[in-house]
């Protein structure tokens, strides 16, 4: 069993615009944007990241902002929706805001003794926020959301599977622990790690695979503290007979990835070396930052980019 993974690293998903993308996670949530790139493999698409102040690993939500891309069909082999961490007691002011701005159908309920606030995103997204108790990590009040409101980061992820035995015995073996279970639903926490520890595995049978779209997460990355950590993982997993790429550098972060048997991409992120290494801290996603392989495109990308605030 492994126990060099901390807990989630980021999550990365599909929009279908970058200006309302941006919108959403900033002016509505109240999030930071702290960094404004593009897509390695197709630098005429943002990649957009969100989070606390210095996009501390496990509080940040990335997008690849496709235009006019279609949405994407909700099933399973896939991660079905992504919760944050709020004040307990701030949910009724959350619905407020969240109605204010527009967004319809807020449900509520609660799971595992935790009150939450189900709603979709822009293009269909679902996300919660959950009322946790003690979550003490600092906020961003940036963007006018106040200290006792504001995201503290991740919660949790929740997995859709048709069968979740092979990925709970992954789960295991990346050092989660079963921690609850309940109906369909099974918790999975990852000990000593950092708040964004929880990993919910939803179990629906005959319910048809997603198709991906906007609105679909793409990966969902797990922290190690820094690359030597990283290659014991993927020696570890290469052992055990995954597929996992060579360790590809991201600019802010060195990545793996491979395939989990329940068809969710898994990628394992460094916490090093951080979102400031390109662009002072006070002035995190102000400005366009390019790969050094795209940086001839940069007046070509500028004009063709949407422009955002």
């Amino acid at each position: 069993m492994l126990s060099q993974i901390k807990g989630l690293h980021h999550v990365t998903s599909l929009a279908s615009s970058a200006k309302s993308n941006n919108a959403f996670f900033t002016d509505m949530l109240g999030l930071r944007r702290v960094k404004k790139t593009v897509n390695f493999d197709a630098p005429d698409v943002y990649h957009l990241y969100y989070g606390d102040e210095t996009g501390s690993p496990g509080s940040v939500m990335t997008y690849f902002p496709f235009p006019n891309a279609a949405r994407g069909r909700p099933g399973t082999g896939e991660v079905g929706r992504t919760s944050f961490s709020v004040p307990k007691d701030s949910l009724k002011g959350w619905a407020d805001r969240l109605t204010a701005y527009g967004v319809r159908d807020l449900k509520t309920d609660t799971r595992f003794g935790e009150d939450r606030l189900l709603f979709n995103g822009p293009d269909g997204d679902a996300f919660a926020l959950i009322g946790t108790e003690g979550d003490e990590r600092a906020p961003w009040t940036g963007n006018g959301v106040s200290e006792d409101m504001a995201i503290r980061g991740f919660h949790s992820a929740d997995m859709r599977l048709q069968d979740a035995g092979a990925s709970a015995e992954l789960l295991k073996f990346m050092g989660y622990e079963e921690t609850d279970r309940k109906g369909n639903v099974i918790r999975f926490r990852v000990p000593d790690g950092n708040e964004a520890n929880t990993i919910d595995i939803e179990t629906l049978h005959g319910v048809n695979w997603a198709g991906q779209g906007a609105g679909s997460v793409h990966h969902i990355a797990f922290a190690v503290e820094n690359r030597a950590r990283q290659l014991e993982v993927r020696e570890a997993l290469l052992d055990t007979g995954y597929q996992v790429t060579p360790v590809i550098d991201r600019d802010y972060f060195w990545a793996i990835y491979f395939r989990t048997p329940g068809g969710v991409l898994f990628e394992v992120a460094t916490n090093e070396p951080g979102f400031a290494t390109d662009e002072d801290t006070a002035h995190l996603g102000e400005a366009l930052k390019l790969p050094s392989q795209h940086a001839h495109l940069r007046d070509r990308l500028e004009r063709y980019l949407e422009p955002i605030e």
